[in-house]
C-alpha cells in the first residue's frame, strides 16, 4: 500500500495552477474560433475541437512522464538534447514553412515544431552540466561551454525565422547567476540592452557622446581610479558595438522586424508616414488592443465579444489570445489570468528551492525562467509594451506542439519533485 501511494506524491498545487490555465485557455480559443453559430463542441475540423484532443492527448502524455524513473532525466538528458538538435537541423532539410518560419515538419496532415520541445532538452542539459563535480560556473572554461550549450539552440531557431522562441533562451543568465555567475554578467547584459536601444533611438553619435561622458565622469570621480586604458577601452567597445547595431538594424535585420521595431521607438521622423505603418504594419496590434480596451472591467462575457467572434485580430487562437481574454473578461478576468501565472511561477521557484539535488534544483528554474519568458514576451507584446514577436502564451494558445512543449517541460520537474516528497 504505501508503495502504491508514492506513485501519487506529487505536487497536486501545481498540476491544479496546469489544468487551470490550460481549461481556461481552451474556453479562449473556443471563444477566438467562434463565428456565433451553434457550438459543435466534438467538431474536430474546428481549431477548439483540435485543441481538445491536443488535451486529452496531454492526459496520456503527463501520465508517461511520470510513471519514468525520474533519474532518467537525468542520466540520458545528453543524448535528449543531443536528439533534440538533431531535430532542429533536419528542420533546414525536410521543414515545412508557416508563416515565414521554416519551424515545422508536416506528418501527414499535421505539424510538428521541435523548437518547442528543444527548451525542455536544452534545460536538461545545463542542468546536467553545471550538477556535474567537475564544472565551476566560476570558471572562463565552463561559462564557455554551458554558453555553447545554450546557443547552439538559440541560433538553429533564429535560422529558421523564429526570433521570438531565440529570446527565450536568454532567460538561462538568470538561472547562471543563481548558480553562481557573477553579478557583473547580468549588469554588462542590461547595459548592452539599453545601449542598443538608445543608438537606435537617439543615434550613434548622440549615444557615443553621451556615454563617453558618463564613463569618463565616473573614472574621474572614484577615489581608487584605474588605468586610463580601462574607460578608454569600455568608451571604445561600446562605440564599435553601437555602430554594430545600427549597421545590423540597417542592412541586415528583415525589413518585416525592422519595421516593427520602428514603430514601437517612434523611429520614423515623418509623422504621416509613421501613422500609416501603424495602421497597416501593426494592424495586429491595434486591433489587438481595441479587443483588450472594449472589455472594460469586467468584459463583454462569454462568447459575446464582438472583435473576436468578428475576427477583428488575425492570430487571436494563438499569439494574440490574451486579447480574447481583455475582450470577453475584461481587466478582472485579464488580471485573474496574470495572477495565475505568477502563482505558477512563485510555486515552481519555491519547490526549486527545496530540491535536495542540483540537478532538480537549476532544472527548475528554468522551468520558471521559460515559462515567464513567454508569458512576459506574449503579454507585453499584445499590449504594445514590447515589438511585435510571434511568441505563444504557455499553456494558452492554440498548439499541440506548444502545449505538449510546456507538459514535458513542466511536468518532467514535477517528477524530479516527487523524489522529494517521497523522502519524507
Amino acid at each position: 500500500m504505501v508503495e502504491a501511494q508514492k506513485y501519487f506524491k506529487f505536487d497536486w498545487i501545481t498540476i491544479f495552477l496546469f489544468f487551470l490555465l490550460v481549461g481556461f485557455g481552451w474556453l479562449n480559443i473556443l471563444s477566438a474560433s467562434h463565428t456565433g453559430e451553434t457550438i459543435d463542441y466534438l467538431d474536430f475540423s474546428q481549431r477548439y475541437g483540435k485543441q481538445l484532443i491536443f488535451i486529452f492527448l496531454t492526459i496520456g502524455l503527463i501520465i508517461i512522464l511520470l510513471a519514468i524513473e525520474s533519474k532518467f532525466y537525468e542520466r540520458f538528458s545528453s543524448i535528449i538534447y543531443i536528439i533534440s538538435m538533431l531535430s532542429l537541423v533536419g528542420l533546414f532539410i525536410f521543414g515545412k514553412n508557416v508563416n515565414g518560419a521554416t519551424s515545422w515538419y508536416g506528418i501527414g496532415g499535421m505539424t510538428f515544431q521541435p523548437s518547442e520541445f528543444a527548451k525542455a532538452a536544452t534545460a536538461l542539459a545545463v542542468a546536467k552540466y553545471i550538477s556535474d563535480l567537475n564544472t565551476d560556473i566560476k570558471r572562463i572554461k565552463d561559462q564557455i561551454t554551458v554558453v555553447t550549450i545554450i546557443a547552439i539552440p538559440a541560433i538553429l531557431v533564429l535560422l529558421q525565422k523564429d526570433a521570438g522562441s531565440t529570446l527565450v533562451y536568454g532567460c538561462f543568465i538568470f538561472i547562471l547567476y543563481r548558480e553562481g555567475l557573477s553579478p557583473a554578467y547580468l549588469l554588462i547584459t542590461l547595459s548592452l540592452i539599453i545601449l542598443a536601444l538608445f543608438s537606435l533611438k537617439f543615434g550613434v553619435l548622440a549615444t557615443s557622446i553621451t556615454l563617453s561622458l558618463i564613463v569618463l565622469t565616473h573614472h574621474f570621480i572614484r577615489k581608487r581610479k584605474p588605468l586610463i586604458i580601462q574607460p578608454i577601452s569600455i568608451i571604445i567597445g561600446s562605440i564599435l558595438l553601437s555602430y554594430g547595431v545600427k549597421y545590423f538594424y540597417d542592412n541586415i535585420l528583415p525589413f518585416h522586424q525592422k519595421d516593427r521595431i520602428t514603430i514601437w521607438l517612434s523611429l520614423e521622423k515623418d509623422p504621416e508616414k509613421l501613422e500609416r505603418m501603424k495602421k497597416t504594419i501593426a494592424y495586429n496590434l491595434n486591433e489587438s488592443e481595441r479587443a483588450i480596451s472594449s472589455g472594460g472591467l469586467t468584459g463583454k462575457g462569454f462568447l459575446e465579444g464582438t472583435r473576436t467572434t468578428g475576427k477583428f485580430v488575425p492570430e487571436q487562437d494563438t499569439d494574440y489570445i490574451f486579447s480574447t481574454v481583455g475582450e470577453e473578461w475584461g481587466f478582472i478576468g485579464s488580471t485573474m489570468v496574470v495572477i495565475l501565472f505568477v502563482l505558477l511561477l512563485m510555486r515552481i521557484l519555491h519547490l526549486a528551492e527545496l530540491q535536495k539535488s542540483q540537478f532538480s534544483r537549476i532544472y527548475g528554474y528554468s522551468v520558471a525562467g521559460i515559462i515567464f519568458m513567454h508569458f512576459l514576451i506574449n503579454i507585453g507584446m499584445v499590449m504594445g509594451l514590447i515589438p511585435t514577436i510571434g511568441i505563444p502564451l504557455p499553456l494558452f494558445s492554440y498548439g499541440g506542439s506548444g502545449l505538449w512543449g510546456f507538459t514535458i517541460l513542466l511536468f518532467i520537474f514535477i517528477k524530479l519533485d516527487s523524489d522529494r516528497i517521497n523522502q519524507w
